[in-house]
């Protein structure tokens, strides 16, 4: 495995593949891996010649008062993990390499990034599609690998790389969760052993409105109002949103008569989750 940190080098270096007929797979990461990341990592290895795998905590993606200070990092297991999986290139930049001096070009996808995530978090998918656009350019992949866990930024994705003709594949793997039904993510190595417990409420009122789907249920409103109810009497759990939406645009529903997203955000203590279904009928 060879780690790489210089972006130049890594341009020429993912050319030099492409030119011998390599396919490549690639992982954009912010690093501090868990079972999600890993599941993106053999899938690219199981599809690909070439597996690249980004680490990078994104500065332009945080707003003001988020937590990338404090976001999780460990490079030294991270890259322990990624030898384990049988990753062949790791990219793992500074800031500075990815935003040198003068830098003033930024990507904004509009439209699929105004709700949800995009309410409290204004600026953040704009630094998203940035970075992602560059990492695009440089490692020059055939496939790029996602998780649903981030519904929104997997679909801002797909419309970027649709809108300026990139020339690649979105894959969008399905999310892993805990025993209990938590997602997986980086951030939950900060709740605390009672918010862990709190935590699982995400995943229980999401299966709940499902099961009200299931039940013939159709009313939008009716879903939120239960999945918001479930939520709000854990009391260390304080809502964001709770949204049912069209999966492809991100617009809200009335009713549900098709496929649907279900999608929340919520605040456990200081750490900010969000876990998502897709419905469908059944």
């Amino acid at each position: 495995m060879q780690i790489i940190d210089d972006p130049s080098v890594i341009q020429r270096r993912c050319k030099s593949l492409r030119r011998q007929g390599k396919t490549i797979g690639f992982v954009p990461t912010m690093g501090a891996f868990h079972e999600g990341h890993i599941s993106l990592m053999r899938r690219a290895r199981a599809d690909n010649d070439v597996v690249v795998v980004s680490i990078f905590v994104n500065p332009i993606q945080f707003g003001r008062g988020e937590d990338f200070d404090s976001y999780p990092r460990d490079l030294p297991d991270d890259l322990a993990q990624t030898e384990r999986v049988g990753v062949d290139l790791v990219f793992a930049p500074s800031a500075e390499a990815i935003y040198p001096k003068g830098f003033q070009t930024h990507v904004d996808v509009t439209g699929l990034t105004e709700g949800l995530c995009g309410v409290s978090r204004p600026g953040h998918f704009r630094g998203v599609t940035t970075v992602v656009a560059k990492l695009f350019n440089l490692v020059r992949p055939h496939r790029a690998y996602f998780g649903q866990k981030d519904y929104q930024q997997s679909v801002v994705v797909r419309r970027l790389v649709a809108d300026l003709n990139f020339d690649l594949d979105v894959v969008v793997l399905p999310t892993v969760r805990e025993t209990d039904g938590l997602a997986m993510s980086s951030r939950n190595v900060r709740l605390t052993s009672q918010q862990r417990q709190a935590a699982s409420i995400l995943y229980r009122s999401l299966c709940r409105a499902e099961e009200r789907v299931n039940a013939g249920e159709r009313s939008a409103k009716a879903i939120i109002e239960e999945v918001r109810a479930m939520i709000e009497a854990e009391p260390l759990a304080r809502i964001e949103y709770v949204a049912l939406c069209h999966p492809d645009t991100l617009q809200p529903l009335d009713r549900i008569d098709g496929p649907a997203l279900l999608a929340l955000a919520v605040r456990v203590g200081e750490t900010r989750l969000i876990d998502n279904v897709l419905i469908t009928l059944p």
